[in-house]
C-alpha cells in the first residue's frame, strides 16, 4: 500500500513539472532565446513572437514621432519682391536673304556672241560692257538709215528755199519736213539695236555665272548672267498676326509708314518699347550690321496666319549674298518691366498663380497674367508690382490664408542667380 502511495505521489510529481514546463519556455521565448536554442520551432516558442507584435507596433510608434517632428520642422520659407526692369524680349524667325537688286542680264538682240568681257563673280561698275553681240547687221542698218535721213533733208532743204522763191506751195514744204523727220526716227531706231548688241551692267554689282559661251547663237531673250546689287540686303521673314500685333505699334509712323523707332530722332525717348534687328547667320554668328524694319507685306496668308516683314541690313563688307537664309532676332526692349523668378510661379488648370504675403505674414493666392516668358523668368503683364512680396522657396509648403515666418531676399540678388525654372 505505501509503495503504491509512493508511486501515486511520484507520478503527481512528474505531472505537476510537466505542467510548469510551458510557462518556462513561454518566458524564455519572450526574453529572447538565443539563436540555436532547442526550444526554437516549438509552438511555444511562436506564440512568444506573436506576443513581442505589440511591442514592435510600440517602438514603431517611437519611431514615428521623430519623422513627424521633422515634418513640421519645414524648410525656411524665403520671400522676394518683383523687380521692375529693362528687359530685352527676342524673338526668332528663319529668314531669307535676297539682294536689294538682282536680274537676269538677258540678251535684247539675235546674233553671235562676239566677247566676254568679265569673269563669274566679279564686282562691275555701272555701265561697265558685260558681253558683245556681232554688230555687223546692225551696223550696216545704221549707215543705211543714216544715209536716208540726209538725202530727206536735202529734198527738204531745197523745197524749203523753192517756196521761199514763191516756186512750191507750204503743203510741200510740210510734207518733205514729216519725211525726214520719219528718216530721222528710223537713225536713233537703227542706233539703239546697234547699241543693244553691247551689253552694260544697268547698276554696281556682282556678276554670278555665265550662262552661253562665247562664239553662240544669242536669241533675244536668252539669259547671259545675273547681276546682284548687294550693298543692301532685303531679308523676309514671316511674322505671326499675334507678333505682328505688338510690332506694328512700335513702327508705325503718322503718315502710315513704317520705321525702326531707334532710326528716329530722340522724340521717342517717352517711349516704353521699341525694336532692335539682329541677323544671326549659317553658321551662328551674329552678323555685325544691325538692320532695321523697310517694309511689311499688305496681306495675311491665310493658311498659315502670318505676314511677311522685309529687314533691311546695309552690307559693306559683302559678306552677304543673295539667297542665303538665316534667323532674324527681334530684340524687343521693354523698359521699367515687372519681372518674377519662374520658380516663384505655380499653375493650376493652365492658370499662372503667385502666393502674396501681406504685412501681418499671411499667405493669399493670387493669379496674375504673364505677358512673356524668358529663360528663367516671367514678363508681368497685371497681378503684381513691385511693392509686393512673394513666396520664391517653399512654394509647395505653404497654403492660402496660412500666416508663415520667412526670410526676404532682396530681388536684385535673387535675379542675378537665377539658375532654375519654375516648380
Amino acid at each position: 500500500m505505501k509503495a503504491f502511495c509512493v508511486l501515486v505521489t511520484a507520478m503527481a510529481v512528474v505531472s505537476i513539472s510537466a505542467c510548469d514546463k510551458p510557462p518556462e519556455i513561454h518566458h524564455v521565448a519572450h526574453a529572447g532565446a538565443p539563436h540555436g536554442s532547442p526550444h526554437d520551432g516549438s509552438p511555444d516558442t511562436a506564440a512568444g513572437a506573436h506576443t513581442a507584435v505589440p511591442t514592435k507596433g510600440h517602438k514603431k510608434e517611437h519611431k514615428d514621432a521623430p519623422h513627424g517632428g521633422h515634418h513640421e520642422a519645414r524648410h525656411k520659407i524665403v520671400v522676394t519682391s518683383p523687380l521692375e526692369k529693362d528687359v530685352t524680349v527676342a524673338q526668332q524667325y528663319v529668314c531669307q536673304i535676297r539682294s536689294r537688286r538682282h536680274i537676269e542680264v538677258r540678251a535684247l538682240q539675235r546674233g553671235y556672241l562676239e566677247s566676254i568681257n568679265i569673269k563669274e563673280g566679279q564686282m562691275v561698275e555701272e555701265g561697265k560692257s558685260l558681253f558683245k553681240i556681232l554688230p555687223v547687221l546692225y551696223r550696216t542698218k545704221l549707215d543705211a538709215e543714216v544715209a536716208e535721213a540726209r538725202l530727206a533733208q536735202l529734198e527738204y532743204n531745197y523745197t524749203k528755199k523753192l517756196f521761199e522763191d514763191n516756186v512750191v506751195s507750204q503743203n510741200e514744204v510740210m510734207l518733205l519736213e514729216a519725211k525726214l523727220k520719219r528718216a530721222q526716227a528710223k537713225v536713233e531706231l537703227a542706233e539703239a539695236e546697234l547699241g543693244f548688241t553691247n551689253v552694260k551692267a544697268p547698276y554696281p554689282g556682282i556678276v554670278d555665272r555665265i550662262r552661253q559661251q562665247l562664239g553662240s547663237l544669242i536669241e533675244e531673250g536668252d539669259v547671259l548672267t545675273t547681276l546682284s546689287d548687294n550693298s543692301v540686303m532685303w531679308v523676309y521673314f514671316n511674322v505671326p498676326e499675334a507678333r505682328y500685333l505688338e510690332y506694328v505699334a512700335d513702327l508705325e509712323l503718322p503718315d502710315g509708314s513704317v520705321t525702326s523707332k531707334r532710326d528716329d530722332d530722340d522724340d521717342d525717348d517717352d517711349d516704353d518699347e521699341h525694336l532692335k534687328v539682329e541677323l544671326i547667320l549659317a553658321n551662328g554668328k551674329t552678323f555685325s550690321e544691325e538692320g532695321k524694319i523697310g517694309a511689311i507685306e499688305a496681306d495675311f496668308n491665310n493658311e498659315t496666319g502670318n505676314i511677311s516683314f522685309r529687314a533691311d541690313f546695309p552690307n559693306p563688307k559683302g559678306l552677304l549674298r543673295h539667297g542665303q537664309t538665316g534667323t532674324i532676332v527681334m530684340n524687343k526692349i521693354i523698359d521699367d518691366a515687372i519681372v518674377i523668378p519662374q520658380r516663384a510661379a505655380f499653375e493650376i488648370l493652365a492658370r499662372p498663380y503667385v502666393f502674396v504675403v501681406d504685412k501681418e505674414g499671411i499667405v493669399h493666392q493670387r493669379d496674375i497674367v504673364i505677358s512673356h516668358t524668358l529663360d528663367d523668368i516671367y514678363l508681368i503683364k497685371e497681378g503684381l508690382d513691385e511693392d509686393d512680396k512673394i513666396v520664391l522657396e517653399g512654394v509647395m509648403q505653404v497654403h492660402d490664408g496660412e500666416k508663415v515666418d520667412y526670410e526676404f531676399r532682396d530681388p536684385k540678388k535673387v535675379m542675378g542667380e537665377l539658375k532654375f525654372k519654375a516648380e
